[in-house]
């Protein structure tokens, strides 16, 4: 397979995966809801740190298009300076979250040698850089008020999602992986 056609696969599968995790989202954590995209439970975060560790830059282009879909015509679709930055702020936090893990503990691919305790310190660094990122924004930008509480409810619902898609990513990677002898 050319690299061309794999990119767009990892792409493809990222934008899937993030949307099945936003529709899971929306029926079992509707009412976890703190304010538009920011959840007590938040799957599609555990989505975009997966992505970025699995794909890396494809799955960090991944989840710029989707994100950006999602702020456009979901969340803020009569705010589209909102929606812009929102995806590059939804795509960036988490590949700067990956090249930290890659650069600090030598990630490789298939979350391999990516313990549970790495696993939580990544989990833990991506729900504290992805808040911070969309707060700074909020608080240079927008008129926004009650930052600190909007930043720990984001900061637990991404932890809280992050960790339910990390743990079932490796449980499952770990189960489905080939047997070597």
């Amino acid at each position: 397979m050319s690299q061309l056609k794999l990119n767009i696969l990892m792409i493809s599968a990222t934008i899937l995966m993030f949307l099945i995790a936003l529709a899971i989202n929306e029926l079992l954590f509707t009412r976890l809801e703190f304010a538009p995209g920011i959840n007590w439970i938040y799957l599609p975060a555990g989505v975009r740190l997966l992505s970025t560790l699995l794909f890396a830059e494809a799955g960090a282009i991944g989840l710029l298009l989707v994100s950006w879909a999602v702020c456009f015509f979901y969340f803020f679709p009569n705010d589209p300076v909102r929606s812009f930055m929102g995806g590059i702020l939804a795509s960036a936090s988490p590949y700067l979250v990956y090249l930290g893990m890659r650069y600090h503990f030598g990630l490789q691919a298939a979350l391999t040698n990516l313990t549970p305790a790495r696993l939580i310190v990544c989990a833990l660094a991506f729900s504290v850089a992805s808040p911070l990122l969309h707060h700074l924004w909020f608080a240079l930008y927008e008129d926004r008020t009650d930052l600190v509480h909007s930043f720990l409810v984001m900061a637990i619902g991404d932890f809280c999602g992050t960790i339910t898609v990390l743990y079932t990513a490796k449980f499952t990677l770990a189960r489905t992986a080939p047997v070597r002898g």
